[in-house]
């Protein structure tokens, strides 16, 4: 099993702090996510840098991850010890590797006495529930979606012997899911003996990052970045949402860290919809010429604005 570099993936040194992770996977996410993008392996890069992101922005998972890369040590696997059995795999989204460093978060499990089959069991015994994490991009919870599922499941053949079988399924996906909801799909879990009954399959629902917008149970909130004089006029942007772009207009006198309510744009829930924030953040120009030196310091002087007054009370 080997493991991808994350930090080539998201072009960050090894040594990078958690806001240069984030700023590196939105850029990345925003070039391949797969509604935007024109790239041909769009899909394929976005999984990816998804995958990398949430590794390396986990303290515990990137030390896990950074013990393997210098030592060549694997995350601890599943085993058969006792008679169990818990190899069945979610497939299609991520690495075996990203599976494994998450102990299974990727991977479907089984609940209940005992994955697989021992000579003790009851002739007649209902089969296990399996839990499985099922990554859906924002996009998908806005309406009826319908994902393909792969996973292996432990199988007893007449005679006894016990081998994996592959099964997918088409699975939809209902409007307004959340984040860590559980969807039951019936009868789709481990094999029941003799006349038992087969076990379910549970679908945990995980979001995957996006891009541009921030979750907050039903809510949404993107980061809007202002120029100076745009905050200081007030001015009229397009603010892109999960279902095209809106004219938002900006009050004179705004402020970082100030939220704009966007009624509506959020995610469905069960009646209506969320809302998305616009969250605004005064972006300085990179760089200035004399021209524009010269207005920076005529405003000083005309302004007569100290922004840290507050310090001589």
């Amino acid at each position: 099993m080997d493991a991808k570099d994350y930090y080539k993936i998201l072009t960050v040194a090894e040594d990078a702090d958690s806001k240069a992770i984030k700023t590196a996977y939105r850029k990345l996410a925003r070039k391949y996510h797969p509604d935007v993008s024109n790239h041909q392996q769009a899909e394929e890069k976005f999984k990816e840098v998804t995958e990398a992101y949430e590794v390396l922005k986990d303290p515990e998972k990137r030390a896990q991850y950074d013990e393997y890369r210098k030592y060549g040590e694997r995350p601890q696997q599943s085993n058969q010890a006792n008679g169990s059995y818990e190899g069945a795999q979610f497939e299609g989204d991520f690495s075996d590797f990203f599976s494994s460093i998450f102990g299974g978060a990727a991977g479907a499990r089984g609940t209940g006495q005992g994955y697989g089959y021992t000579s003790q069991q009851s002739s007649n015994q209902r089969g296990n529930d399996i839990e499985t994490d099922m990554p859906i991009f924002l996009e998908d919870t806005l309406a009826d979606a319908s994902k393909t599922l792969s996973y292996r499941l432990p199988h007893r053949d007449a005679e006894g012997h016990v081998s994996e079988i592959n099964r997918t399924l088409n699975v939809k996906i209902p409007a307004g899911v959340v984040n860590g909801e559980r969807i039951r799909l019936k009868g789709q879990g481990g094999q029941g003996t003799g006349s038992g009954e087969n076990g379910d399959l549970y679908l945990r629902i995980r979001m995957v990052p996006h891009p541009l917008f921030d979750l907050e149970a039903h809510n949404l909130v993107i980061t809007v970045p202002l120029a100076p004089w745009e905050a200081a006029l007030g001015t009229t942007i397009q603010v892109p949402t999960l279902s095209g772009k809106i004219k938002l207009t900006i009050p004179a006198n705004s402020q970082t860290g100030q939220r704009l309510r966007i009624k509506g744009k959020g995610l469905v829930r069960k009646q209506g919809h969320g809302d998305l924030y616009a969250l605004l953040k005064v972006v300085m120009p990179v760089t200035t010429n004399d021209q524009s030196k010269e207005h920076w310091q005529q405003l000083a002087r005309d302004a007569a604005f100290d922004p840290r007054m507050e310090w001589s009370k």
